[in-house]
């Protein structure tokens, strides 16, 4: 658990823009990482984007869009440590997470 037991409990009190816009925060961080070929910080911002991921997926408020938010974790572990089955990258994601965090219903 690398965000603490508070986000897990404040987590489902953020809209759905809020925790995309948290997701992309880490995301923009591994890319970062990336850049400076720092693997041990990539690899703490990807768990920490898994963690955040994941708190997403347990959130009952979005069942309806599950499989969107569970492809992102997908296509995230395969860019990352898999064979890049769906052609994207890093910066991909980052620029779909940044509409969020743009996105007037994010801010807190």
């Amino acid at each position: 658990m690398w965000h603490g037991s508070v986000i897990h409990v404040r987590w489902t009190e953020f809209s759905l823009p809020q925790q995309m816009a948290n997701i992309g925060s880490e995301i923009h961080r591994l890319v970062a990482w990336k850049k400076k070929n720092d693997s041990i910080r990539f690899n703490e911002a990807f768990d920490r984007s898994l963690e955040l991921i994941d708190l997403t997926l347990a959130d009952q408020r979005w069942k309806k869009g599950y499989k969107e938010i569970a492809r992102v974790r997908e296509v995230l572990c395969d860019i990352c440590f898999g064979k890049n089955q769906y052609n994207t990258s890093l910066e991909d994601l980052d620029n779909y997470f940044m509409r969020f965090a743009l996105c007037p219903h994010s801010q807190a």
